[in-house]
């Protein structure tokens, strides 16, 4: 564990808050501390430091490293179908926050997270929930997708929940084996409190499992 009187600096998050607790904490539930873990699409390195003060070897791996992280740090272009043929050597545990949406290829992108896993090992992804209550009830009324829209152009991919676990999951040799959504219950990102008892009103009449929170978390295990 990180030493006492460690402190975490202010790097820029671009994730919800008390996201990356979550990762952590959720990490910690799978491996131990001292264990080896890659975040693909590091950013600033805000997770980064999360991860190494919670007492893990971290790898930091982007297209660049802009915030000049103190990690170990890989350059990768997670568009590319093999990149994890740039590392050589296997991990405990990779994360890969808000990243998915932003490729090409998110079948591809989960192949080369199998390949970088050691057998057993953990992938904890978050990628935005296109699917809640309000981001429903915005493409019905404009046809556009929560998160993807003109004020997001960087994202190109949305993740549908059946499809993701139905048919894009089981190609990569990787396991569900937890998804839950953040913040459970809300959608802080997507609707102003006040509109909140409008669209619970709405949840009354709708069914999945991704009617609240602004993010997927989704926990993937290498079993072959």
């Amino acid at each position: 564990m990180a030493s006492p009187g460690r402190s975490l600096s202010s790097r820029l998050v671009r994730a919800l808050p008390g996201t990356h607790e979550l990762v952590v904490q959720t990490a910690l539930r799978f491996v131990p501390p001292g264990s080896r873990a890659l975040d693909l699409g590091a950013g600033s390195g805000a997770l980064v430091e999360h991860l190494q003060f919670a007492g893990l070897q971290v790898t930091a791996a982007d297209i660049s490293n802009y915030f000049e992280l103190n990690s170990e740090f890989v350059q990768l272009d997670m568009n590319e179908p093999d990149f994890d043929r740039k590392l050589s050597r296997e991990y405990d545990l990779i994360t890969s926050v808000e990243v998915i949406e932003h490729l090409e290829n998110p079948t591809a992108f989960l192949r080369s997270v199998h390949r970088l896993l050691k057998l057993n090992g953990i992938a904890i992804l978050t990628t935005p929930n296109i699917e809640n209550v309000p981001a429903r009830l915005k493409f019905f009324l404009s046809g556009d997708v929560r998160a993807m829209d003109k004020n997001a152009p960087e994202h190109i991919t949305p993740i549908h929940l059946d499809l993701f676990l139905r048919q894009i999951v089981p190609r990569t040799g990787l396991f569900l084996i937890e998804h839950t959504v953040y913040p459970p219950g809300g959608f802080p990102l997507t609707a102003r409190n006040y509109l909140v008892p409008f669209f619970s009103l709405f949840k009354l009449m709708m069914k999945g499992t991704a009617l609240t929170g602004d993010s997927h978390v989704f926990v993937l295990k290498k079993v072959i």
